[in-house]
């Protein structure tokens, strides 16, 4: 919609409710009038916009009738600092003190021969700052604002010098630092940002200055107030921020642009491990077997005793004892039965059935045994969060810099029962701290994906691509993408938007992303100069002394 706010007689309510619309129409447009029979109106009118927000919307054409006298301090006042599109017609103040619709009924009745100044405010013409062009005069009954005046949508920022915040998050943005205090001057380095910012650059034409936050945090708010990028944000003490994720708290304060695709959260455990060997005799079946076997083997024993203590007493002969039978039983079932206990042909029909029972059972256990020696059993992998609840004392952690932002939300206000017991027995390391508290063993790290990925591989991984870390595949997403946040209102939001939308469409920002991860592991893996294990070729050498193992001897089952 359009809003006509004539200078003295608007209210702040008024004038906020008609900023903002409602759930289905807002301002699309803004003519203001100022109307100097009223004292200071101008001053209060402005003040009024800038109480309403009027910072915020930087989409929202502004039309301003007034003095001439009062084109820059209008133009240039912060309450529209951040509006793309804003007119200004000068018109004398004889002409100012009357209705606009009246002015115009005169002009058209040619009454009126005095022509209007016109002037727009050019958001970057001066060096990529804001300033005020004459356009040009024209007679009120035939002015017309042509699109291409009131079209805020600026291709060439001219130059502008944006203040960009930044903290370290790899693959996304890692830097070199220029000097050593905190908050200094950085710049981009073996990171997807070392891209991404020149290309924008070179597309809208702008440059930057880049600059760490002291504390390295992402943003937290306390009472609304936020630290971190998002208080530079909040603040307006920045253009930009670069990469973080996207909550709803920090949407009340910041614009996010979509940049990267979000990235799993995932669990670094040690590798899964071969089972005990002493256990390999008695893995080819599960428990429920076993307990059945001795159940069938000792049922089996006192049914053939039972049915022989029955034959002796009706007819008299040699007696069969317990033990005698429950023995056989068990031979039988080991390949190695004793002399045939049974006295009558009801005792030999047992031991029969009994003794195919035997084959069967034995046939499927050398079977299983064979397939267990050929490919070995091993440990289940922590895959989930709720693997870690379930194990026995098995302990936690995440990497410290990731409490400063989403992780941190996510953990602490999540009502899932399994979030909350891993959040209350939480331990907090950096990332050399956590691996080195993982192969101590019953301990998973926490961190996200892409990141550890880079340091396991590059630290933690020798020259034959041997690790002893298993990262999870199967992780959780904390947020729907990463991306920059940018200050309310800014004005060239929609520009960014554009380029970057370009570049995910194409498929180029995920090539980067591929890119960098590969080229962080090689330069990482150069920088140490050596691996973190040692060789582990020796372990492949026939010529060098072995423990024997059950597996040696797997082929006295074949």
């Amino acid at each position: 919609g359009v809003l006509v706010v004539l200078a003295g007689s608007v209210g702040q309510q008024d004038l906020t409710q008609g900023l903002w619309g409602d759930t289905k129409t807002n301002c699309r447009a803004l003519i203001i009038h100022l109307d100097h029979n009223t004292n200071n109106c101008t001053d209060r009118t402005l003040r009024q916009l800038d109480e309403a927000g009027m910072w915020q919307l930087s989409d929202v054409r502004v039309v301003v009738v007034g003095d001439r006298n009062e084109v820059e301090s209008v133009l240039l006042h912060p309450s529209l600092r951040n509006v793309a599109s804003a007119v200004f017609m000068a018109i004398s103040t004889k002409q100012s003190s009357e209705s606009i619709h009246y002015l115009h009924h005169k002009a058209m009745q040619e009454e009126v021969g005095e022509r209007v100044k016109v002037y727009r405010r050019c958001l970057y013409c001066n060096a990529g700052d804001p300033t005020v062009q004459f356009v040009r005069r024209e007679r009120l009954d035939i002015l017309h604002l042509s699109r291409s005046l009131i079209h805020g949508l600026a291709r060439n920022l001219q130059g502008r010098r944006m203040n960009v915040v930044s903290v370290p998050f790899s693959p996304y943005m890692d830097y070199i630092k220029h000097d050593d205090r905190p908050g200094g001057t950085i710049t981009p380095k073996n990171c997807v940002d070392e891209w991404l910012l020149p290309v924008i650059s070179k597309k809208l034409n702008v440059t930057y200055n880049i600059f760490e936050e002291p504390n390295h945090g992402f943003g937290l708010a306390t009472n609304g107030k936020f630290n971190g990028m998002m208080g530079y944000m909040q603040r307006e003490e920045a253009d930009f921020c670069t990469s973080a994720g996207v909550t709803d708290d920090r949407l009340q304060v910041v614009n996010f642009l979509r940049t990267y695709p979000s990235d799993l959260m995932t669990l670094v455990s040690l590798k899964p491990t071969l089972l005990p060997q002493h256990l390999a005799l008695i893995r080819p079946f599960e428990q429920e077997v076993w307990a059945s076997l001795l159940v069938g083997v000792v049922v089996w024993g006192v049914t053939l005793w039972v049915l022989q203590r029955a034959w002796v007493w009706a007819t008299g002969g040699r007696a069969v004892q317990f033990i005698t039978a429950l023995l056989y039983g068990w031979g039988a079932l080991l390949e190695q039965p004793p002399k045939d206990p049974s006295v009558n042909t009801s005792g030999q029909m047992l031991v029969g059935w009994w003794l195919v029972f035997c084959l069967v059972i034995s046939t499927g256990f050398r079977s299983s045994l064979i397939a267990h020696l050929s490919v070995q059993s091993k440990t289940r992998p922590v895959e989930v969060l709720e693997d870690l609840v379930k194990a026995d004392n098995w302990r936690w952690g995440i990497d410290a810099w990731l409490l400063k932002g989403v992780p941190r939300d996510y953990f602490s206000k999540h009502t899932h029962p399994t979030v909350q017991h891993i959040h209350k027995h939480m331990e907090a390391y950096d990332s050399d701290g956590g691996l080195r508290q993982v192969l101590k063993g019953r301990f998973s790290f926490i961190n996200f994906h892409n990141y550890i990925s880079i340091i396991v591989a590059s630290r933690y991984t020798d020259k034959n691509g041997y690790t002893p870390f298993f990262v999870s595949k199967k992780g959780f997403v904390l947020v729907a993408f990463f991306g920059y946040g940018f200050r309310k209102g800014a004005p060239f939001y929609t520009q960014f938007s554009q380029v970057t939308r370009r570049l995910e469409d194409a498929g180029i920002i995920k090539f980067w992303i591929a890119d960098v991860l590969a080229r962080g592991v090689r330069e990482r893996s150069a920088k140490a100069g050596l691996d973190m294990y040692p060789d582990l070729s020796t372990e492949l050498d026939d010529n060098r002394e072995v423990v024997l193992g059950l597996n040696h001897l797997q082929g006295a089952f074949y």
